[in-house]
């Protein structure tokens, strides 16, 4: 860390030794994971800045905010309206859920065979090691599958203050007006706890500010489809990552700053790969910090990542909200319509998730896809098999990767992921 930043995180009341010991794994994985790459933007140098400070600065800024009044928001989905927390000068913040941390003490409360993103949250709350869960003045949970829905039953008594979200899981019209529902109800909190009320003016600027980010995520995507692949996939996970932590305008500066250098890279031919590198779409379950795992068994087989169909990738931030409309009322149908639109597999039917894969291994010219999987996730786990058989019927191979958190099974994964590189190859 660049400061000692002890007192704070006392302050906060994390268990400093479990802290300590948190860090002391991050740091050297980050280091392993990103810093052994080669040919990597010069921009990249912000993103390893915001990971050494993940803790420390941006902790410190959002406690400095928290003393001038502002308040935070935590939450673990893209389903939570980030605008409507801009709208009243709030801060919203992904939490800390992408790793195993305490494991026997998260099964002490939940069933051994829960899904390791919910465990992996319950771990880092009981172990009380999140610097961002401790400073969240409200947690906001969503019913995006049965095993969030009743976890949030347990995790209430692990946090400050809990609001759960009711989401719709059929795209009807009835879905859209439940979400119409929670998306004013949930404004409505956000104002009872800001105390302050959504004022059109805001809400406009507050879109805007989001969609600028989506835009600089969409560009830099777009830019990913250039043979040779201009930034590694870890790297651009890396970003899908940070979105979710950062100051969003300075986010929205940085990515752009790097889509600036790989234009300049595209025109002039270079990659962080050789041409003809297979190239692999990566689909399913969201990677939260610091589960890179599976991108860095393929980026080390001998392929490169061109997308992430994922929560944490582009079905987080592919569409953007409306502007259009002079009242609270009509810019908040307009955050309903782009919340509607996420294809979440907790959705039944979802096509549309199967159509955006389609769009993206062609647009990204993929030649294969890896669904990818958390053990126990079962909306996603079972999704996955018609999915793949679809995609192969278009001629697109799949492999199939269902694992957890730990590192056990990485010898075996790899062993799966380089025979299917060498299918790409022949």
């Amino acid at each position: 860390m660049a400061e000692d930043y002890t007192r704070m995180w006392t302050d906060l009341g994390l268990d400093l030794k479990a802290h300590d010991a948190l860090l002391g794994v991050l740091g050297p994985l980050y280091e392993k994971t990103f810093m052994q790459q080669t040919d990597r933007p010069e921009g990249m140098k912000y993103f390893d800045f915001v990971m050494s400070e993940v803790h420390g600065l941006r902790i410190k800024e959002l406690m400095d905010a928290k003393a001038a009044g502002r308040k935070v928001f935590g939450s673990f989905c893209v389903f939570v309206p980030e605008e409507l927390i801009l709208a009243v000068d709030g801060i919203l913040v992904g939490l800390c859920a992408g790793a195993e941390f305490a494991p026997d003490e998260a099964e002490k409360l939940l069933p051994r065979n829960t899904c390791a993103l919910i465990k992996g949250a319950f771990g880092f709350a009981v172990a009380r090691v999140c610097p961002y869960l401790a400073a969240a003045d409200v947690v906001v949970g969503e019913n995006t599958c049965d095993g969030k829905k009743k976890s949030y039953e347990i995790f209430r008594d692990l946090v400050n203050d809990l609001y759960v979200m009711d989401l719709p899981q059929v795209k009807s019209e009835a879905g859209r007006e439940l979400l119409r529902h929670e998306c004013k109800r949930f404004a409505a909190r956000v104002e009872e706890v800001s105390g302050r009320t959504i004022e059109v003016d805001a809400l406009k600027k507050a879109i805007d500010t989001v969609n600028a980010k989506r835009s600089a995520m969409h560009r830099l995507a777009k830019l990913r489809a250039a043979e040779p692949a201009p930034i590694s996939g870890l790297d651009a996970l890396l970003a899908n990552q940070v979105f979710f932590y950062d100051d969003p305008e300075r986010f929205t500066k940085s990515v752009n700053a790097i889509c600036d250098e790989l234009e300049s890279r595209t025109k002039k031919g270079e990659g962080v790969a050789q041409k003809g590198t297979p190239r692999i779409l990566v689909s399913g379950c969201p990677m939260a910090v610091p589960n890179w795992k599976l991108p860095s068994i393929i980026e080390s087989s001998g392929a490169v990542i061109v997308g992430e169909e994922s929560c944490v990738g582009e079905r987080g931030t592919r569409h953007l909200t409306g502007v259009e409309g002079n009242s609270v009322d009509a810019l908040m149908d307009n955050i309903v319509d782009r919340y509607f639109k996420i294809d979440c597999a907790v959705f039944t039917p979802n096509p549309s998730r199967l159509d955006h894969i389609r769009e993206m291994a062609r647009d990204y010219k993929a030649d294969g896809v890896i669904q990818y999987s958390i053990q126990f996730c079962s909306p996603y786990q079972i999704e996955s098999g018609p999915v793949e058989r679809a995609l192969e019927r278009d001629g697109i191979p799949v492999l199939r990767v269902d694992t957890d958190y730990s590192q056990q099974d990485s010898e075996q994964i790899r062993t799966r992921v380089e025979a299917f590189v060498e299918r790409l190859q022949d």
